[in-house]
């Protein structure tokens, strides 16, 4: 349903840099970096299409954005995890089964560099039998 998302940033560098180290077991690389006409810009996805873009800061006020990205089972998110407490990532909620949400749910959700909270998730449904 998701094209892609945008998300201004402090350091557009860096918070690329982050999720570049955090999430690399889900796949995910830089596709596209360049300096656009109101700076850098610095698109990641887990193909060739740019389906997260990193670019600097239109408004420095509150901006909260939650981001959810796609991980192929609880290893993964267990591995994000690990990256994310390396990175001195803050760690909202550690990784679990979120039933509330469905009964294979299984997330971790931290803060990336700009104090959005981003979380890994596996929704499991293989447990399912899907």
């Amino acid at each position: 349903m998701i094209d892609h998302l945008s998300l201004q940033s402090a350091d557009p560098g860096a918070s690329a840099a982050f999720y570049l180290r955090v999430f690399e077991p889900l796949g995910v690389k830089e596709v596209m970096r360049f300096d656009g006409p109101d700076g850098l810009l610095v698109a990641l996805g887990n193909g060739d299409f740019p389906e997260l873009w990193f670019g600097p800061l239109v408004d420095p006020g509150v901006r909260p954005v939650h981001l959810a990205l796609a991980a192929a089972s609880r290893e993964v998110v267990d591995e994000v995890h690990a990256l994310a407490v390396t990175e001195g990532a803050e760690i909202l909620h550690q990784p679990r089964v979120w039933p509330e949400y469905h009964p294979t749910y299984y997330g971790v959700f931290l803060r990336d560099p700009d104090g959005n909270n981003v979380e890994a998730v596996s929704h499991g449904f293989e447990r399912l039998g899907f």
